[in-house]
């Protein structure tokens, strides 16, 4: 295992030593739950978990109170939905999606879809295969894609936004970050986007923990229960704590909150890549029998082998100690839009070399003949 060339980054990032060693810290001296202790260890935990609040707020230009604890991005998304439907009784709401969208960010709205309780729309795409901004339809609910993790290309999120508000003042638009978190500075603010999120183990860090920020989270009722977010509860009247308490129910994963501020510093470490991404991308591109779906400043590379179903290519790959993905990435609608079932891709991270990326371009070259 330690022979593996790990180009799959864009799936999830392979973890910093700095990371882990927070991690065990905590979990052998000073793990205690959080929000629940009056004595001075669930104190210091209450400060770890704050302290990676407001590094988080800062990372993307929001304030603490704006930033809500989630298990990931697919959890995230899920519970938009939810805070979305407890919050605005719509029967017609229409529902902007795009053919960017990973699986996780439209399927809840398709399943409500289904229901009747929701209309979908989907923006059109332009001849680049960036969502149309001169055509963005008028919505109620807005969901945007920042980032494709098939076509690593960076969306114009605060011109889309922008155009949405012209066509509705009061449309929701939510962000999934997911991908484009690890290739660009966020700032919610300049954005202004009332919804975003990612997870954190796209930029190092651990499973299990991911970001929600809402914009205005006292707007919103909440779309779980539980304890932690109660304040007090009388004979008429069960009052919450204001936010991010109130959407946080139920003990938090505390591990990987407290570690997520190493995983930041470990992106901010990091040039993106590029050069590699280039000297792969120049190499493939001589080859007859590989179509490259993503172009050359593309953040990964996405191709399909013409002699080969890319699950195969993708295993014949792994027997040369190369991890990629391989297959329909969990997005389903920009492979069809490009008349393909899936695709090969290609993502590094900081711990990719050159040598890395001669290696797979001979493997590559080797298996097209």
């Amino acid at each position: 295992m330690k022979k593996i060339v790990y180009m799959d980054a864009s799936a999830s990032w392979l973890k910093p030593q700095s990371l882990v060693e927070v991690e065990v810290e905590f979990l052998r001296k000073f793990y205690a739950n959080a929000g629940r202790g009056v004595c001075a260890r669930a104190g210091y935990v209450d400060e770890l978990i704050a302290n990676s609040r407001k590094n988080v707020a800062g990372f993307i230009g929001a304030k603490p109170q704006n930033i809500v604890w989630t298990s990931g991005t697919t959890d995230a998304f899920n519970r938009i939905v939810n805070i979305i439907k407890n919050t605005v009784a719509r029967k017609n709401m229409v529902v902007a999606v795009s053919d960017l969208d990973h699986h996780s960010a439209r399927l809840p709205w398709e399943m409500l879809a289904k229901k009747k309780q929701c209309k979908i729309v989907v923006m059109p795409l332009d001849k680049k295969l960036n969502i149309d901004i001169k055509k963005i339809p008028n919505a109620d609910v807005m969901v945007i894609t920042a980032m494709s993790n098939v076509l690593g290309v960076l969306q114009d999120v605060k011109s889309i936004i922008k155009s949405a508000r012209k066509q509705n003042p009061d449309v929701i638009t939510i962000v999934d970050a997911a991908q484009s978190v690890v290739h660009s500075k966020l700032d919610v603010k300049k954005l202004d986007c009332d919804f975003l999120c990612f997870s954190g183990h796209k930029i190092g860090a651990d499973t299990g923990v991911g970001v929600m920020y809402i914009k205005n989270p006292e707007a919103w009722d909440v779309d779980k229960f539980g304890g932690g977010m109660v304040n007090r509860i009388t004979d008429n009247a069960i009052i919450l704590n204001k936010s991010p308490e109130r959407f946080e129910a139920g003990t938090l994963p505390l591990t990987q909150i407290i570690a997520l501020p190493q995983a930041i510093e470990y992106l901010a470490e990091w040039d993106g890549g590029q050069d590699l991404i280039h000297f792969i991308y120049d190499e493939l591109s001589k080859l007859k029998n590989i179509k490259i779906l993503t172009s050359r400043d593309s953040c990964m590379i996405s191709f399909v082998p013409k002699n080969m179903h890319v699950l195969d290519f993708g295993a014949l790959l792994g027997a040369h100690d190369i991890c990629v993905r391989a297959g329909n990435m969990c997005a389903s609608w920009i492979h069809k839009k490009l008349n393909v079932d899936g695709s090969v891709r290609i993502s590094v991270g900081p711990w990719n070399t050159k040598k890395d990326a001669v290696y797979i371009v001979n493997v590559i070259k080797d298996m097209v003949k």
